[in-house]
């Protein structure tokens, strides 16, 4: 069957209009646990997102989807996406293989094996282009593709954290926070034989990936969102410094990559930005509800067995101990989804083996029944299933693989 094949919009007539019977008709028939993507609400968000990119175009960030299936319906469906934003070196010599081109990885990497794998791909073809912010990173890039008898493309990560006095807003990503900077490591790129400069990267995850509209944190709300203001004229002003110092000193650059789902609008208006990058905004993870900007709606989740009913209004169900990386926190944890008002307990969370469920009416599931929940990030509920059920109006109309179940794992 043809990918495109297996999206084919359903047959007309309109879908349950509950979404939680909807999905519960959906995966009726399925063994529980299970992970699923409603491609009608990722649609959605792929128009949204386009609409916001305001012709743009938009690099698709593998973290945030981990299964190619959905990364090719999604290229096929979009044409604004142009290529793919990876975050494993290995991973990118491995979609190489399955027939994607035009790969930046995200991250830096020094482990040679997978540097090799990279130039054994490029040597055979395959664009792919390595991440770097360190002269010392280089020496391993240019070995490798010197025993491949290749040349490798790599890309510039800038610093994209803004300091404020006793502050650091933004993660600790790159060394390469100034122009001055950027130029040095360009310098040091030129004189590797095997290595040449495809591309600057600046990913401004304080403004991109940060919550500003919060329920009832007002005040934290209205902090962030001016932190951020100050942020983004801090990150066009030092993004635009470093390409124009690379230009002015001659060195080509194919690409410079900017923003995050939740910072489009922002990152569009920088002038040296050639193009975004997106991949949550079209799963919609429980931690993209709470912003100033509308992103979407949630696309993808997983649905857990009623087995056990402790007490009125709570249900327990088999597994769910999903979190999420970064702080240790309850935004973290996954959120159940449907029934609507349905939380968890607090001093339980979610569990390995069960996790206990607080009804929002005092109408008990029946043993069996399904609760649906959203994982707090992306990509990463495709750690935790081999396949993803693929639901259009009442139907399941496919399966696709996740990496996991391609047997890969790439950290």
């Amino acid at each position: 069957m043809d990918d495109r094949d297996r999206f084919a919009p359903a047959a007309a007539g309109a879908p349950t209009s509950d979404p939680y019977r909807r999905y519960a008709n959906a995966l009726g028939t399925v063994r529980l646990p299970a992970a699923f993507v409603d491609l009608d609400a990722l649609d959605r968000n792929g128009d949204r997102l386009c609409m916001r990119a305001r012709g743009m175009p938009v690099r698709l960030v593998t973290k945030s989807i981990r299964s190619v299936g959905v990364l090719r319906y999604l290229l096929d469906r979009f044409p604004y996406l142009q290529g793919l934003l990876c975050f494993s070196p290995a991973e990118a010599a491995w979609l190489a293989s399955q027939g994607f081109d035009d790969l930046v990885v995200a991250y830096p990497t020094v482990e040679p094996s997978e540097i090799a794998r990279v130039a054994a791909a490029v040597q055979g073809g395959a664009s792919i282009t390595l991440m770097v912010d360190d002269a010392a990173q280089l020496d391993v890039i240019d070995r490798c593709a010197a025993a491949a008898g290749t040349s490798l493309a790599v890309a510039i990560d800038m610093d994209a954290s803004t300091s404020f006095p006793g502050l650091r807003f933004g993660v600790y990503r790159s060394p390469v926070a100034t122009a001055k900077a950027a130029l040095a490591l360009a310098d040091a790129i030129a004189r590797r034989r095997h290595l040449r400069l495809d591309g600057v990267m600046g990913y401004e995850g304080q403004i991109a990936g940060l919550n500003d509209a919060v329920p009832g944190q007002r005040v934290r709300n209205r902090i962030i969102r001016t932190l951020k203001a100050r942020s983004i004229r801090d990150v066009h002003r030092r993004r635009g410094a470093i390409v124009a110092a690379l230009t002015a000193a001659g060195h080509r650059l194919r690409f410079v990559n900017g923003g995050g789902t939740g910072s489009f609008e922002s990152t569009a208006r920088d002038p040296s930005v050639t193009e975004l990058a997106a991949g949550s905004g079209f799963y919609l993870p429980g931690l993209f509800d709470h912003y100033a900007v509308t992103l979407g709606e949630p696309a993808a989740g997983f649905a857990l067995p009623v087995t056990r009913r402790p007490a009125p209004g709570i249900v327990t169900c088999a597994g769910g101990g999903y979190p999420a990386s970064g702080p240790i926190g309850p935004d973290r944890l996954p959120k159940p989804w449907l029934p609507t008002g349905a939380t968890l307990i607090d001093n339980e969370g979610g569990g390995e083996v069960q996790t206990p469920v607080r009804l929002g009416t005092a109408d008990a599931l029946p043993l069996g029944a399904p609760v649906f929940f959203r994982h707090a990030k992306a990509g990463e509920l495709c750690e935790r299933f081999d396949t993803l059920l693929l639901v259009r109006g009442d139907d399941i109309v496919d399966r696709v693989a996740t990496y996991r179940g391609d047997g890969q794992c790439f950290f």
